[in-house]
C-alpha cells in the first residue's frame, strides 16, 4: 500500500469526540449560513440605511476580504496560542459583531461589523478542521468526521437563504445578524466544556513581514478577482491583481526558506494534498455558482420570494447530507481515488442536467439534488488535505483547505457569474432598454421581461454545461494525482 510519510504517533481517541464534532459542525453551520444570509437581508438594509451602490458592495465584500486576508496569520497564531482558545474567541467575535448591529446606523458601521464577522470566521473555520484533526485519532473516523464537516458547509450555504427569508418575513433585517448571538453563546459554553485544547509542538514563526505579505496579498488578490467579475478588466484592477499575486509569491518564497514558516507550503509537494485541493476547489466553486445563479433564476424567472426560493434550493443540501456520510465507507471498500473521482463525475452529471433538462422547477430540483450528491467530494477532499499533515502541520493544512474553499466561491461567482452575464446579453434581441441589458432584475415587469427571462434560462444552462466540463476535468486530475493503491489508513498521519 502507498505510504505518504512516516506516521505520527497515535494517540487515544477522545471519548467525547462525537459530541465535539457536533459542537464544531453546529458552529460551522452558523458561520457558513452568515455568508449567504446577508444576500436576503441586503435590500431591506439598503432601504433603511440609505446605502449607495458602492456601500452595498463593501457591505457584501468586507466579510470575505477580512476572512481571506486573516486566515494565514490567525491560523498560525492558533497553532501557538491554542486552537480551542482561538475557536472560542472567534465565537465571541461573532456574537459581539452580531449584537453591535443594533447600534449601526451608517454604512461605515455596518461595513466594520461585517469585517469583524470576517475576523470571527477566520478564527472559527480553520480551527474546526484543526480540532477535528486532533480529536479523531482513527483515520476512518476522522474521514467520516471531515465528510460531515463538508456536508455541514454545503448545508449552511443552502439553508442561509431559508433562514434569512423566514427572519425577514417576521422581523427586520437586524434579525439576520441577531440570530447569531444566542447560537454563539451556546457554542462558547459547549466549546469550553467539551473540546480539548490543541497546539502545535513546532508552531510557525509569526513575523510582521510575513503577515503583511500573506494578508495583503490575499486581500488584494481576492478583491481584484471580485472587481474583475463586476467591472471587467481595467488597468487598476489588473495592477492590483499583479500586486496581490506578487506579494503571495514573495510569501511562498519566504516560507520555503524558513524552517518554521507561518504556512507550511511544502505540503503542496504531496500529490494527495494537491488532489484534495483540486477536489475542494472544484466542489466549492461550482456549488457557490449554482447557489448564486440558481437563486436568481428562482426569484427573477420563476417569480419566487426569498423564503420560497431558499426552500427550493434545499435539494442541494439534501443531496450533500445524504452522500457525504457514505463516502468514507465507500472509500474503504474501494479506494479514495475511485470515490473522489466518482463524486466529481456525479457533480458533473448534475451540472449537465442543469444544461439539458427543461427549465421548470421539478426538473431543476432533480439536477440540484444530483449536484448536492456530487459535493460529497468536498468532505473526502478535505480528509485528504488534512490527512497529509502531521499534528504540528494541522494548522497549515486547515488554512490551505479554507483558502481553497474561499477562493473556490470567489472564482466561481466571478468567472462563471460573468459567463452568465455575457450569455444573457448575447441572447437579448436588438432594441432592449438599458435597464434590461444591465440585469434581469431591470427587465422584470417591463416590456422585454419575457425575452430577458428566456435569455437568462439559456445563460443558466450555459453555466451547467461549462461547470460539467470543469468538474469532469477535476475528476481526471484527481484520478491522475491519487495513487491507485492508496487507502484511508495510508492517507492519514
Amino acid at each position: 500500500m502507498t505510504s505518504l510519510a512516516p506516521s505520527a504517533p497515535r494517540t487515544a481517541s477522545d471519548p467525547r469526540r462525537w459530541w465535539a464534532l457536533a459542537v464544531l459542525a453546529a458552529s460551522l453551520l452558523v458561520v457558513v449560513m452568515d455568508m449567504t444570509i446577508l444576500n436576503v437581508a441586503l435590500p431591506a438594509m439598503t432601504d433603511e440605511l440609505g446605502l449607495g451602490a458602492v456601500s452595498q458592495l463593501w457591505v457584501v465584500d468586507a466579510y470575505a476580504l477580512a476572512l481571506a486576508g486573516l486566515l494565514v496569520p490567525v491560523t498560525a497564531l492558533a497553532d501557538r496560542w491554542g486552537r480551542k482558545r482561538m475557536l472560542v474567541t472567534g465565537y465571541a467575535a461573532f456574537a459581539v459583531g452580531s449584537l453591535a448591529v443594533l447600534w449601526a446606523d451608517s454604512a461605515a458601521e455596518v461595513i466594520a461589523i461585517r469585517a469583524l464577522l470576517g475576523l470571527g470566521g477566520a478564527m472559527v473555520m480553520p480551527s474546526t478542521l484543526s480540532l477535528i484533526r486532533s480529536t479523531f485519532a482513527d483515520p476512518r473516523e476522522r474521514t467520516l468526521a471531515l465528510s460531515v464537516w463538508g456536508a455541514t458547509a454545503a448545508l449552511g450555504a443552502a439553508v442561509g437563504p431559508v433562514v434569512g427569508g423566514a427572519l425577514l418575513e417576521a422581523f427586520s433585517w437586524h434579525a439576520a445578524f441577531l440570530v447569531n448571538v444566542p447560537l454563539m453563546a451556546v457554542a462558547i459554553v459547549a466549546g469550553l466544556w467539551i473540546l480539548r485544547e490543541s497546539r502545535s509542538q513546532r508552531p510557525g514563526r509569526i513575523d510582521v513581514t510575513g503577515v503583511l505579505l500573506s494578508a495583503g496579498g490575499m486581500t488584494a488578490a481576492v478583491y481584484a478577482v471580485k472587481q474583475l467579475g463586476k467591472h471587467g478588466p481595467t488597468v487598476a484592477t489588473l495592477a492590483l491583481l499583479a500586486v496581490g499575486v506578487a506579494a503571495l509569491a514573495l510569501f511562498v518564497r519566504r516560507s520555503l526558506r524558513s524552517d518554521r514558516p507561518m504556512l507550511d507550503v511544502r505540503l503542496f509537494r504531496q500529490p494527495v494534498l494537491r488532489a484534495g485541493v483540486v477536489a475542494a476547489l472544484a466542489s466549492s466553486m461550482l456549488m457557490a455558482t449554482v447557489l448564486f445563479v440558481g437563486s436568481q433564476w428562482l426569484q427573477l424567472v420563476e417569480g419566487m420570494g426569498p423564503l420560497r426560493s431558499g426552500l427550493a434550493l434545499l435539494p442541494l443540501a439534501v443531496g450533500a447530507m445524504v452522500a457525504s456520510p457514505f463516502a468514507p465507507a465507500l472509500a474503504e471498500r474501494t479506494s479514495p481515488r475511485l470515490v473522489l473521482s466518482a463524486g466529481l463525475m456525479v457533480l458533473a452529471t448534475g451540472l449537465a442536467l442543469v444544461a439539458v433538462l427543461p427549465a421548470t422547477y421539478p426538473w431543476v430540483a432533480v439536477a440540484f439534488a444530483v449536484v448536492g450528491l456530487g459535493t460529497s467530494a468536498l468532505g473526502l477532499g478535505s480528509a485528504l488535505i488534512m490527512g497529509t499533515a502531521t499534528d504540528d502541520q494541522a494548522g497549515s493544512a486547515a488554512a490551505i483547505e479554507e483558502i481553497t474553499y474561499e477562493l473556490g466561491a470567489v472564482l466561481g461567482i466571478t468567472f462563471l457569474g460573468s459567463l452568465v452575464g455575457a450569455v444573457y446579453l448575447a441572447g437579448l434581441p436588438d432594441g432592449v432598454g438599458a435597464a434590461a441589458r444591465e440585469s434581469l432584475a431591470g427587465a422584470t415587469g417591463g416590456p422585454w421581461a419575457g425575452e430577458a427571462a428566456d435569455s437568462f434560462v439559456v445563460a443558466f444552462a450555459s453555466v451547467g454545461a461549462v461547470g460539467a466540463v470543469g468538474a469532469a476535468l477535476a475528476a481526471y486530475v484527481v484520478w491522475r494525482l491519487v495513487p491507485a493503491d492508496l487507502t484511508l489508513d495510508d492517507s492519514q498521519h
